[in-house]
């Protein structure tokens, strides 16, 4: 993790898939690229084995998410290319961007807004 632009937002805790599996999550957090879309990253200690779109998984993050303070819309699975063997990541909706900046996320694209 680049303490610079990896922003944190929950430490290790387990989530249940879709099948009563339970597995090891040991971070959630988000990277600062510095513009409007948001992906949220989900470090596992095991492989997922194919688990970016199980909805009790996603579910079970959303809901360690709002022990953190969000209160948005749930998140949706990411880019299938983006996944890898011990990372899902998750696109956030729009909603999210408030709880992100809560965190230290700053939206860089805002400097450029024409309004």
């Amino acid at each position: 993790m680049n303490k610079d632009t990896d922003i944190q937002l929950s430490g290790p805790f387990k989530a249940t898939d879709g099948s009563g599996r339970a597995h090891d999550i040991k971070a959630i957090r988000i990277f600062d690229e510095g513009y409007g879309a948001i992906d949220v990253y989900v470090d596992f200690a095991a492989p997922l084995d194919g688990l970016h779109k199980d909805k009790a998984l996603i579910a079970a993050i959303v809901a360690q998410l709002r022990t953190t303070g969000y209160q948005g819309p749930a998140l949706t699975p990411g880019d299938p290319v983006l996944q890898e063997k011990k990372l899902l990541v998750l696109e956030a909706p729009d909603e999210f961007n408030t709880f992100a900046a809560g965190k230290g996320w700053k939206d860089l694209a805002e400097e450029f807004d024409d309004e």
